[in-house]
């Protein structure tokens, strides 16, 4: 069976690995990278437990590797402050110590449950992702960024904690709805918009079925180089936030509502908008964009007002010293960081939205 090896050089090194059926090989695999392993913790929730859960304890028994399971409530609602202190508490009552590991299996929600779980136990202890969506395969599963949700805001509790390794299997997208491929493919488009021209108009020719296993090692590529280059997001990484700040406030107004994947396709387009307006787009990119996220059955509206959204914004992790880092686009595959003093951002979000 055909592995595609993307290797991350960060703080940690380690593996994304991505191949059809790799799921009933991750036993192997994970042994290869922690040597003696003799048991794990699998922390899941109740959609994808019940459909992978078994597969990994056989392959993980079948290595000599006991494991315990932690499964949550599916959805945005389980990457709470309150879960990840259960979490804290279930592996301390089962005296998990630093010769076990934690694996995320599931989508983005449990990858950064287990991910900041793996970062302050113990004071950090080594994890494993496995990412059953699109959305994580391209984007959450790799680079170290780790968080929960608090009532103010999304992601405001975390910390960068590398994985030492990230096992991807295409075949558990089988079972993913629509929406949920949806939120993948509006990262990956993310991807083209920021940085590589090409991978746009290849998805804009050929649509996004064809070869995924090749786009997703396109897509984890584009990320390595760019959490290489700035691991703690002081500079260049900010990139991998365009639609962010304005999807992020989206979402929160719709109570999580609105998917990830969508809220970030809206705040794609508004940011192309945004940068027309500001006359810092050397081309019009925002009717392309908007035409291909619409051919991918993505939303580029947006139902929420200027008001709520800024509003919403203002809680957001991004804000710093009275300012915020907008990602705005010169032309697709070329974006850039824009600085932006808070009280200008209501006169950007206007600009965006309208």
């Amino acid at each position: 069976m055909l592995e595609r090896t993307v290797r991350v050089n960060a703080s940690k090194s380690y593996d994304v690995i991505i191949s059809k059926g790799i799921l009933d090989r991750a036993g192997e695999h994970i042994k290869a990278v922690k040597k003696g392993l003799s048991s794990a913790v699998i922390v899941s929730d109740d959609n994808v437990f019940p459909l992978y859960g078994e597969r990994l304890k056989r392959t993980l028994n079948d290595n000599c590797i006991s494991s315990l399971e932690f499964v949550v409530p599916h959805g945005e609602k389980s990457k709470d402050i309150a879960v990840f202190a259960e979490l804290l508490e279930f592996l301390a009552t089962n005296k998990v110590n630093k010769g076990s590991v934690l694996i995320a299996l599931g989508g983005g929600v449990v990858g950064d449950l287990t991910g900041f779980a793996a970062a302050s136990y113990l004071r950090g202890i080594e994890f494993i992702q496995i990412p059953t969506t699109l959305l994580a395969a391209v984007d959450s599963s790799v680079g170290g960024k780790t968080a929960v949700n608090l009532k103010a805001g999304k992601n405001l509790a975390g910390a960068f904690w590398q994985p030492s390794l990230v096992l991807c299997d295409p075949e558990t997208f089988e079972t993913l709805s629509f929406e949920e491929l949806a939120n993948g493919i509006s990262e990956s488009v993310k991807y083209g918009v920021i940085c590589d021209r090409d991978f746009f108009d290849d998805i804009e020719k050929n649509g996004f079925e064809s070869d995924i296993e090749k786009k997703i090692e396109l897509c984890v590529s584009i990320k390595r180089d760019i959490v290489e280059a700035d691991e703690f997001d002081k500079g260049k990484r900010k990139l991998l936030n365009l639609g962010h700040t304005f999807g992020h406030a989206i979402e929160k107004c719709s109570d999580f509502t609105i998917s990830h994947g969508a809220a970030v396709a809206i705040g794609m387009v508004a940011a192309a908008r945004a940068s027309e307006k500001l006359g810092l787009a050397e081309e019009k990119c925002s009717d392309r964009i908007t035409a291909l996220l619409t051919s991918l059955k993505l939303p580029t509206s947006c139902p929420y007002s200027v008001e709520s959204l800024f509003d919403a914004a203002l809680s957001d992790k991004k804000v710093e010293d009275k300012s915020i880092s907008l990602i705005l686009i010169r032309k697709i595959g070329d974006s850039i960081i824009y600085d932006v003093p808070l009280k200008e951002l209501k006169n950007i979000f206007e600009k965006a939205f309208s």
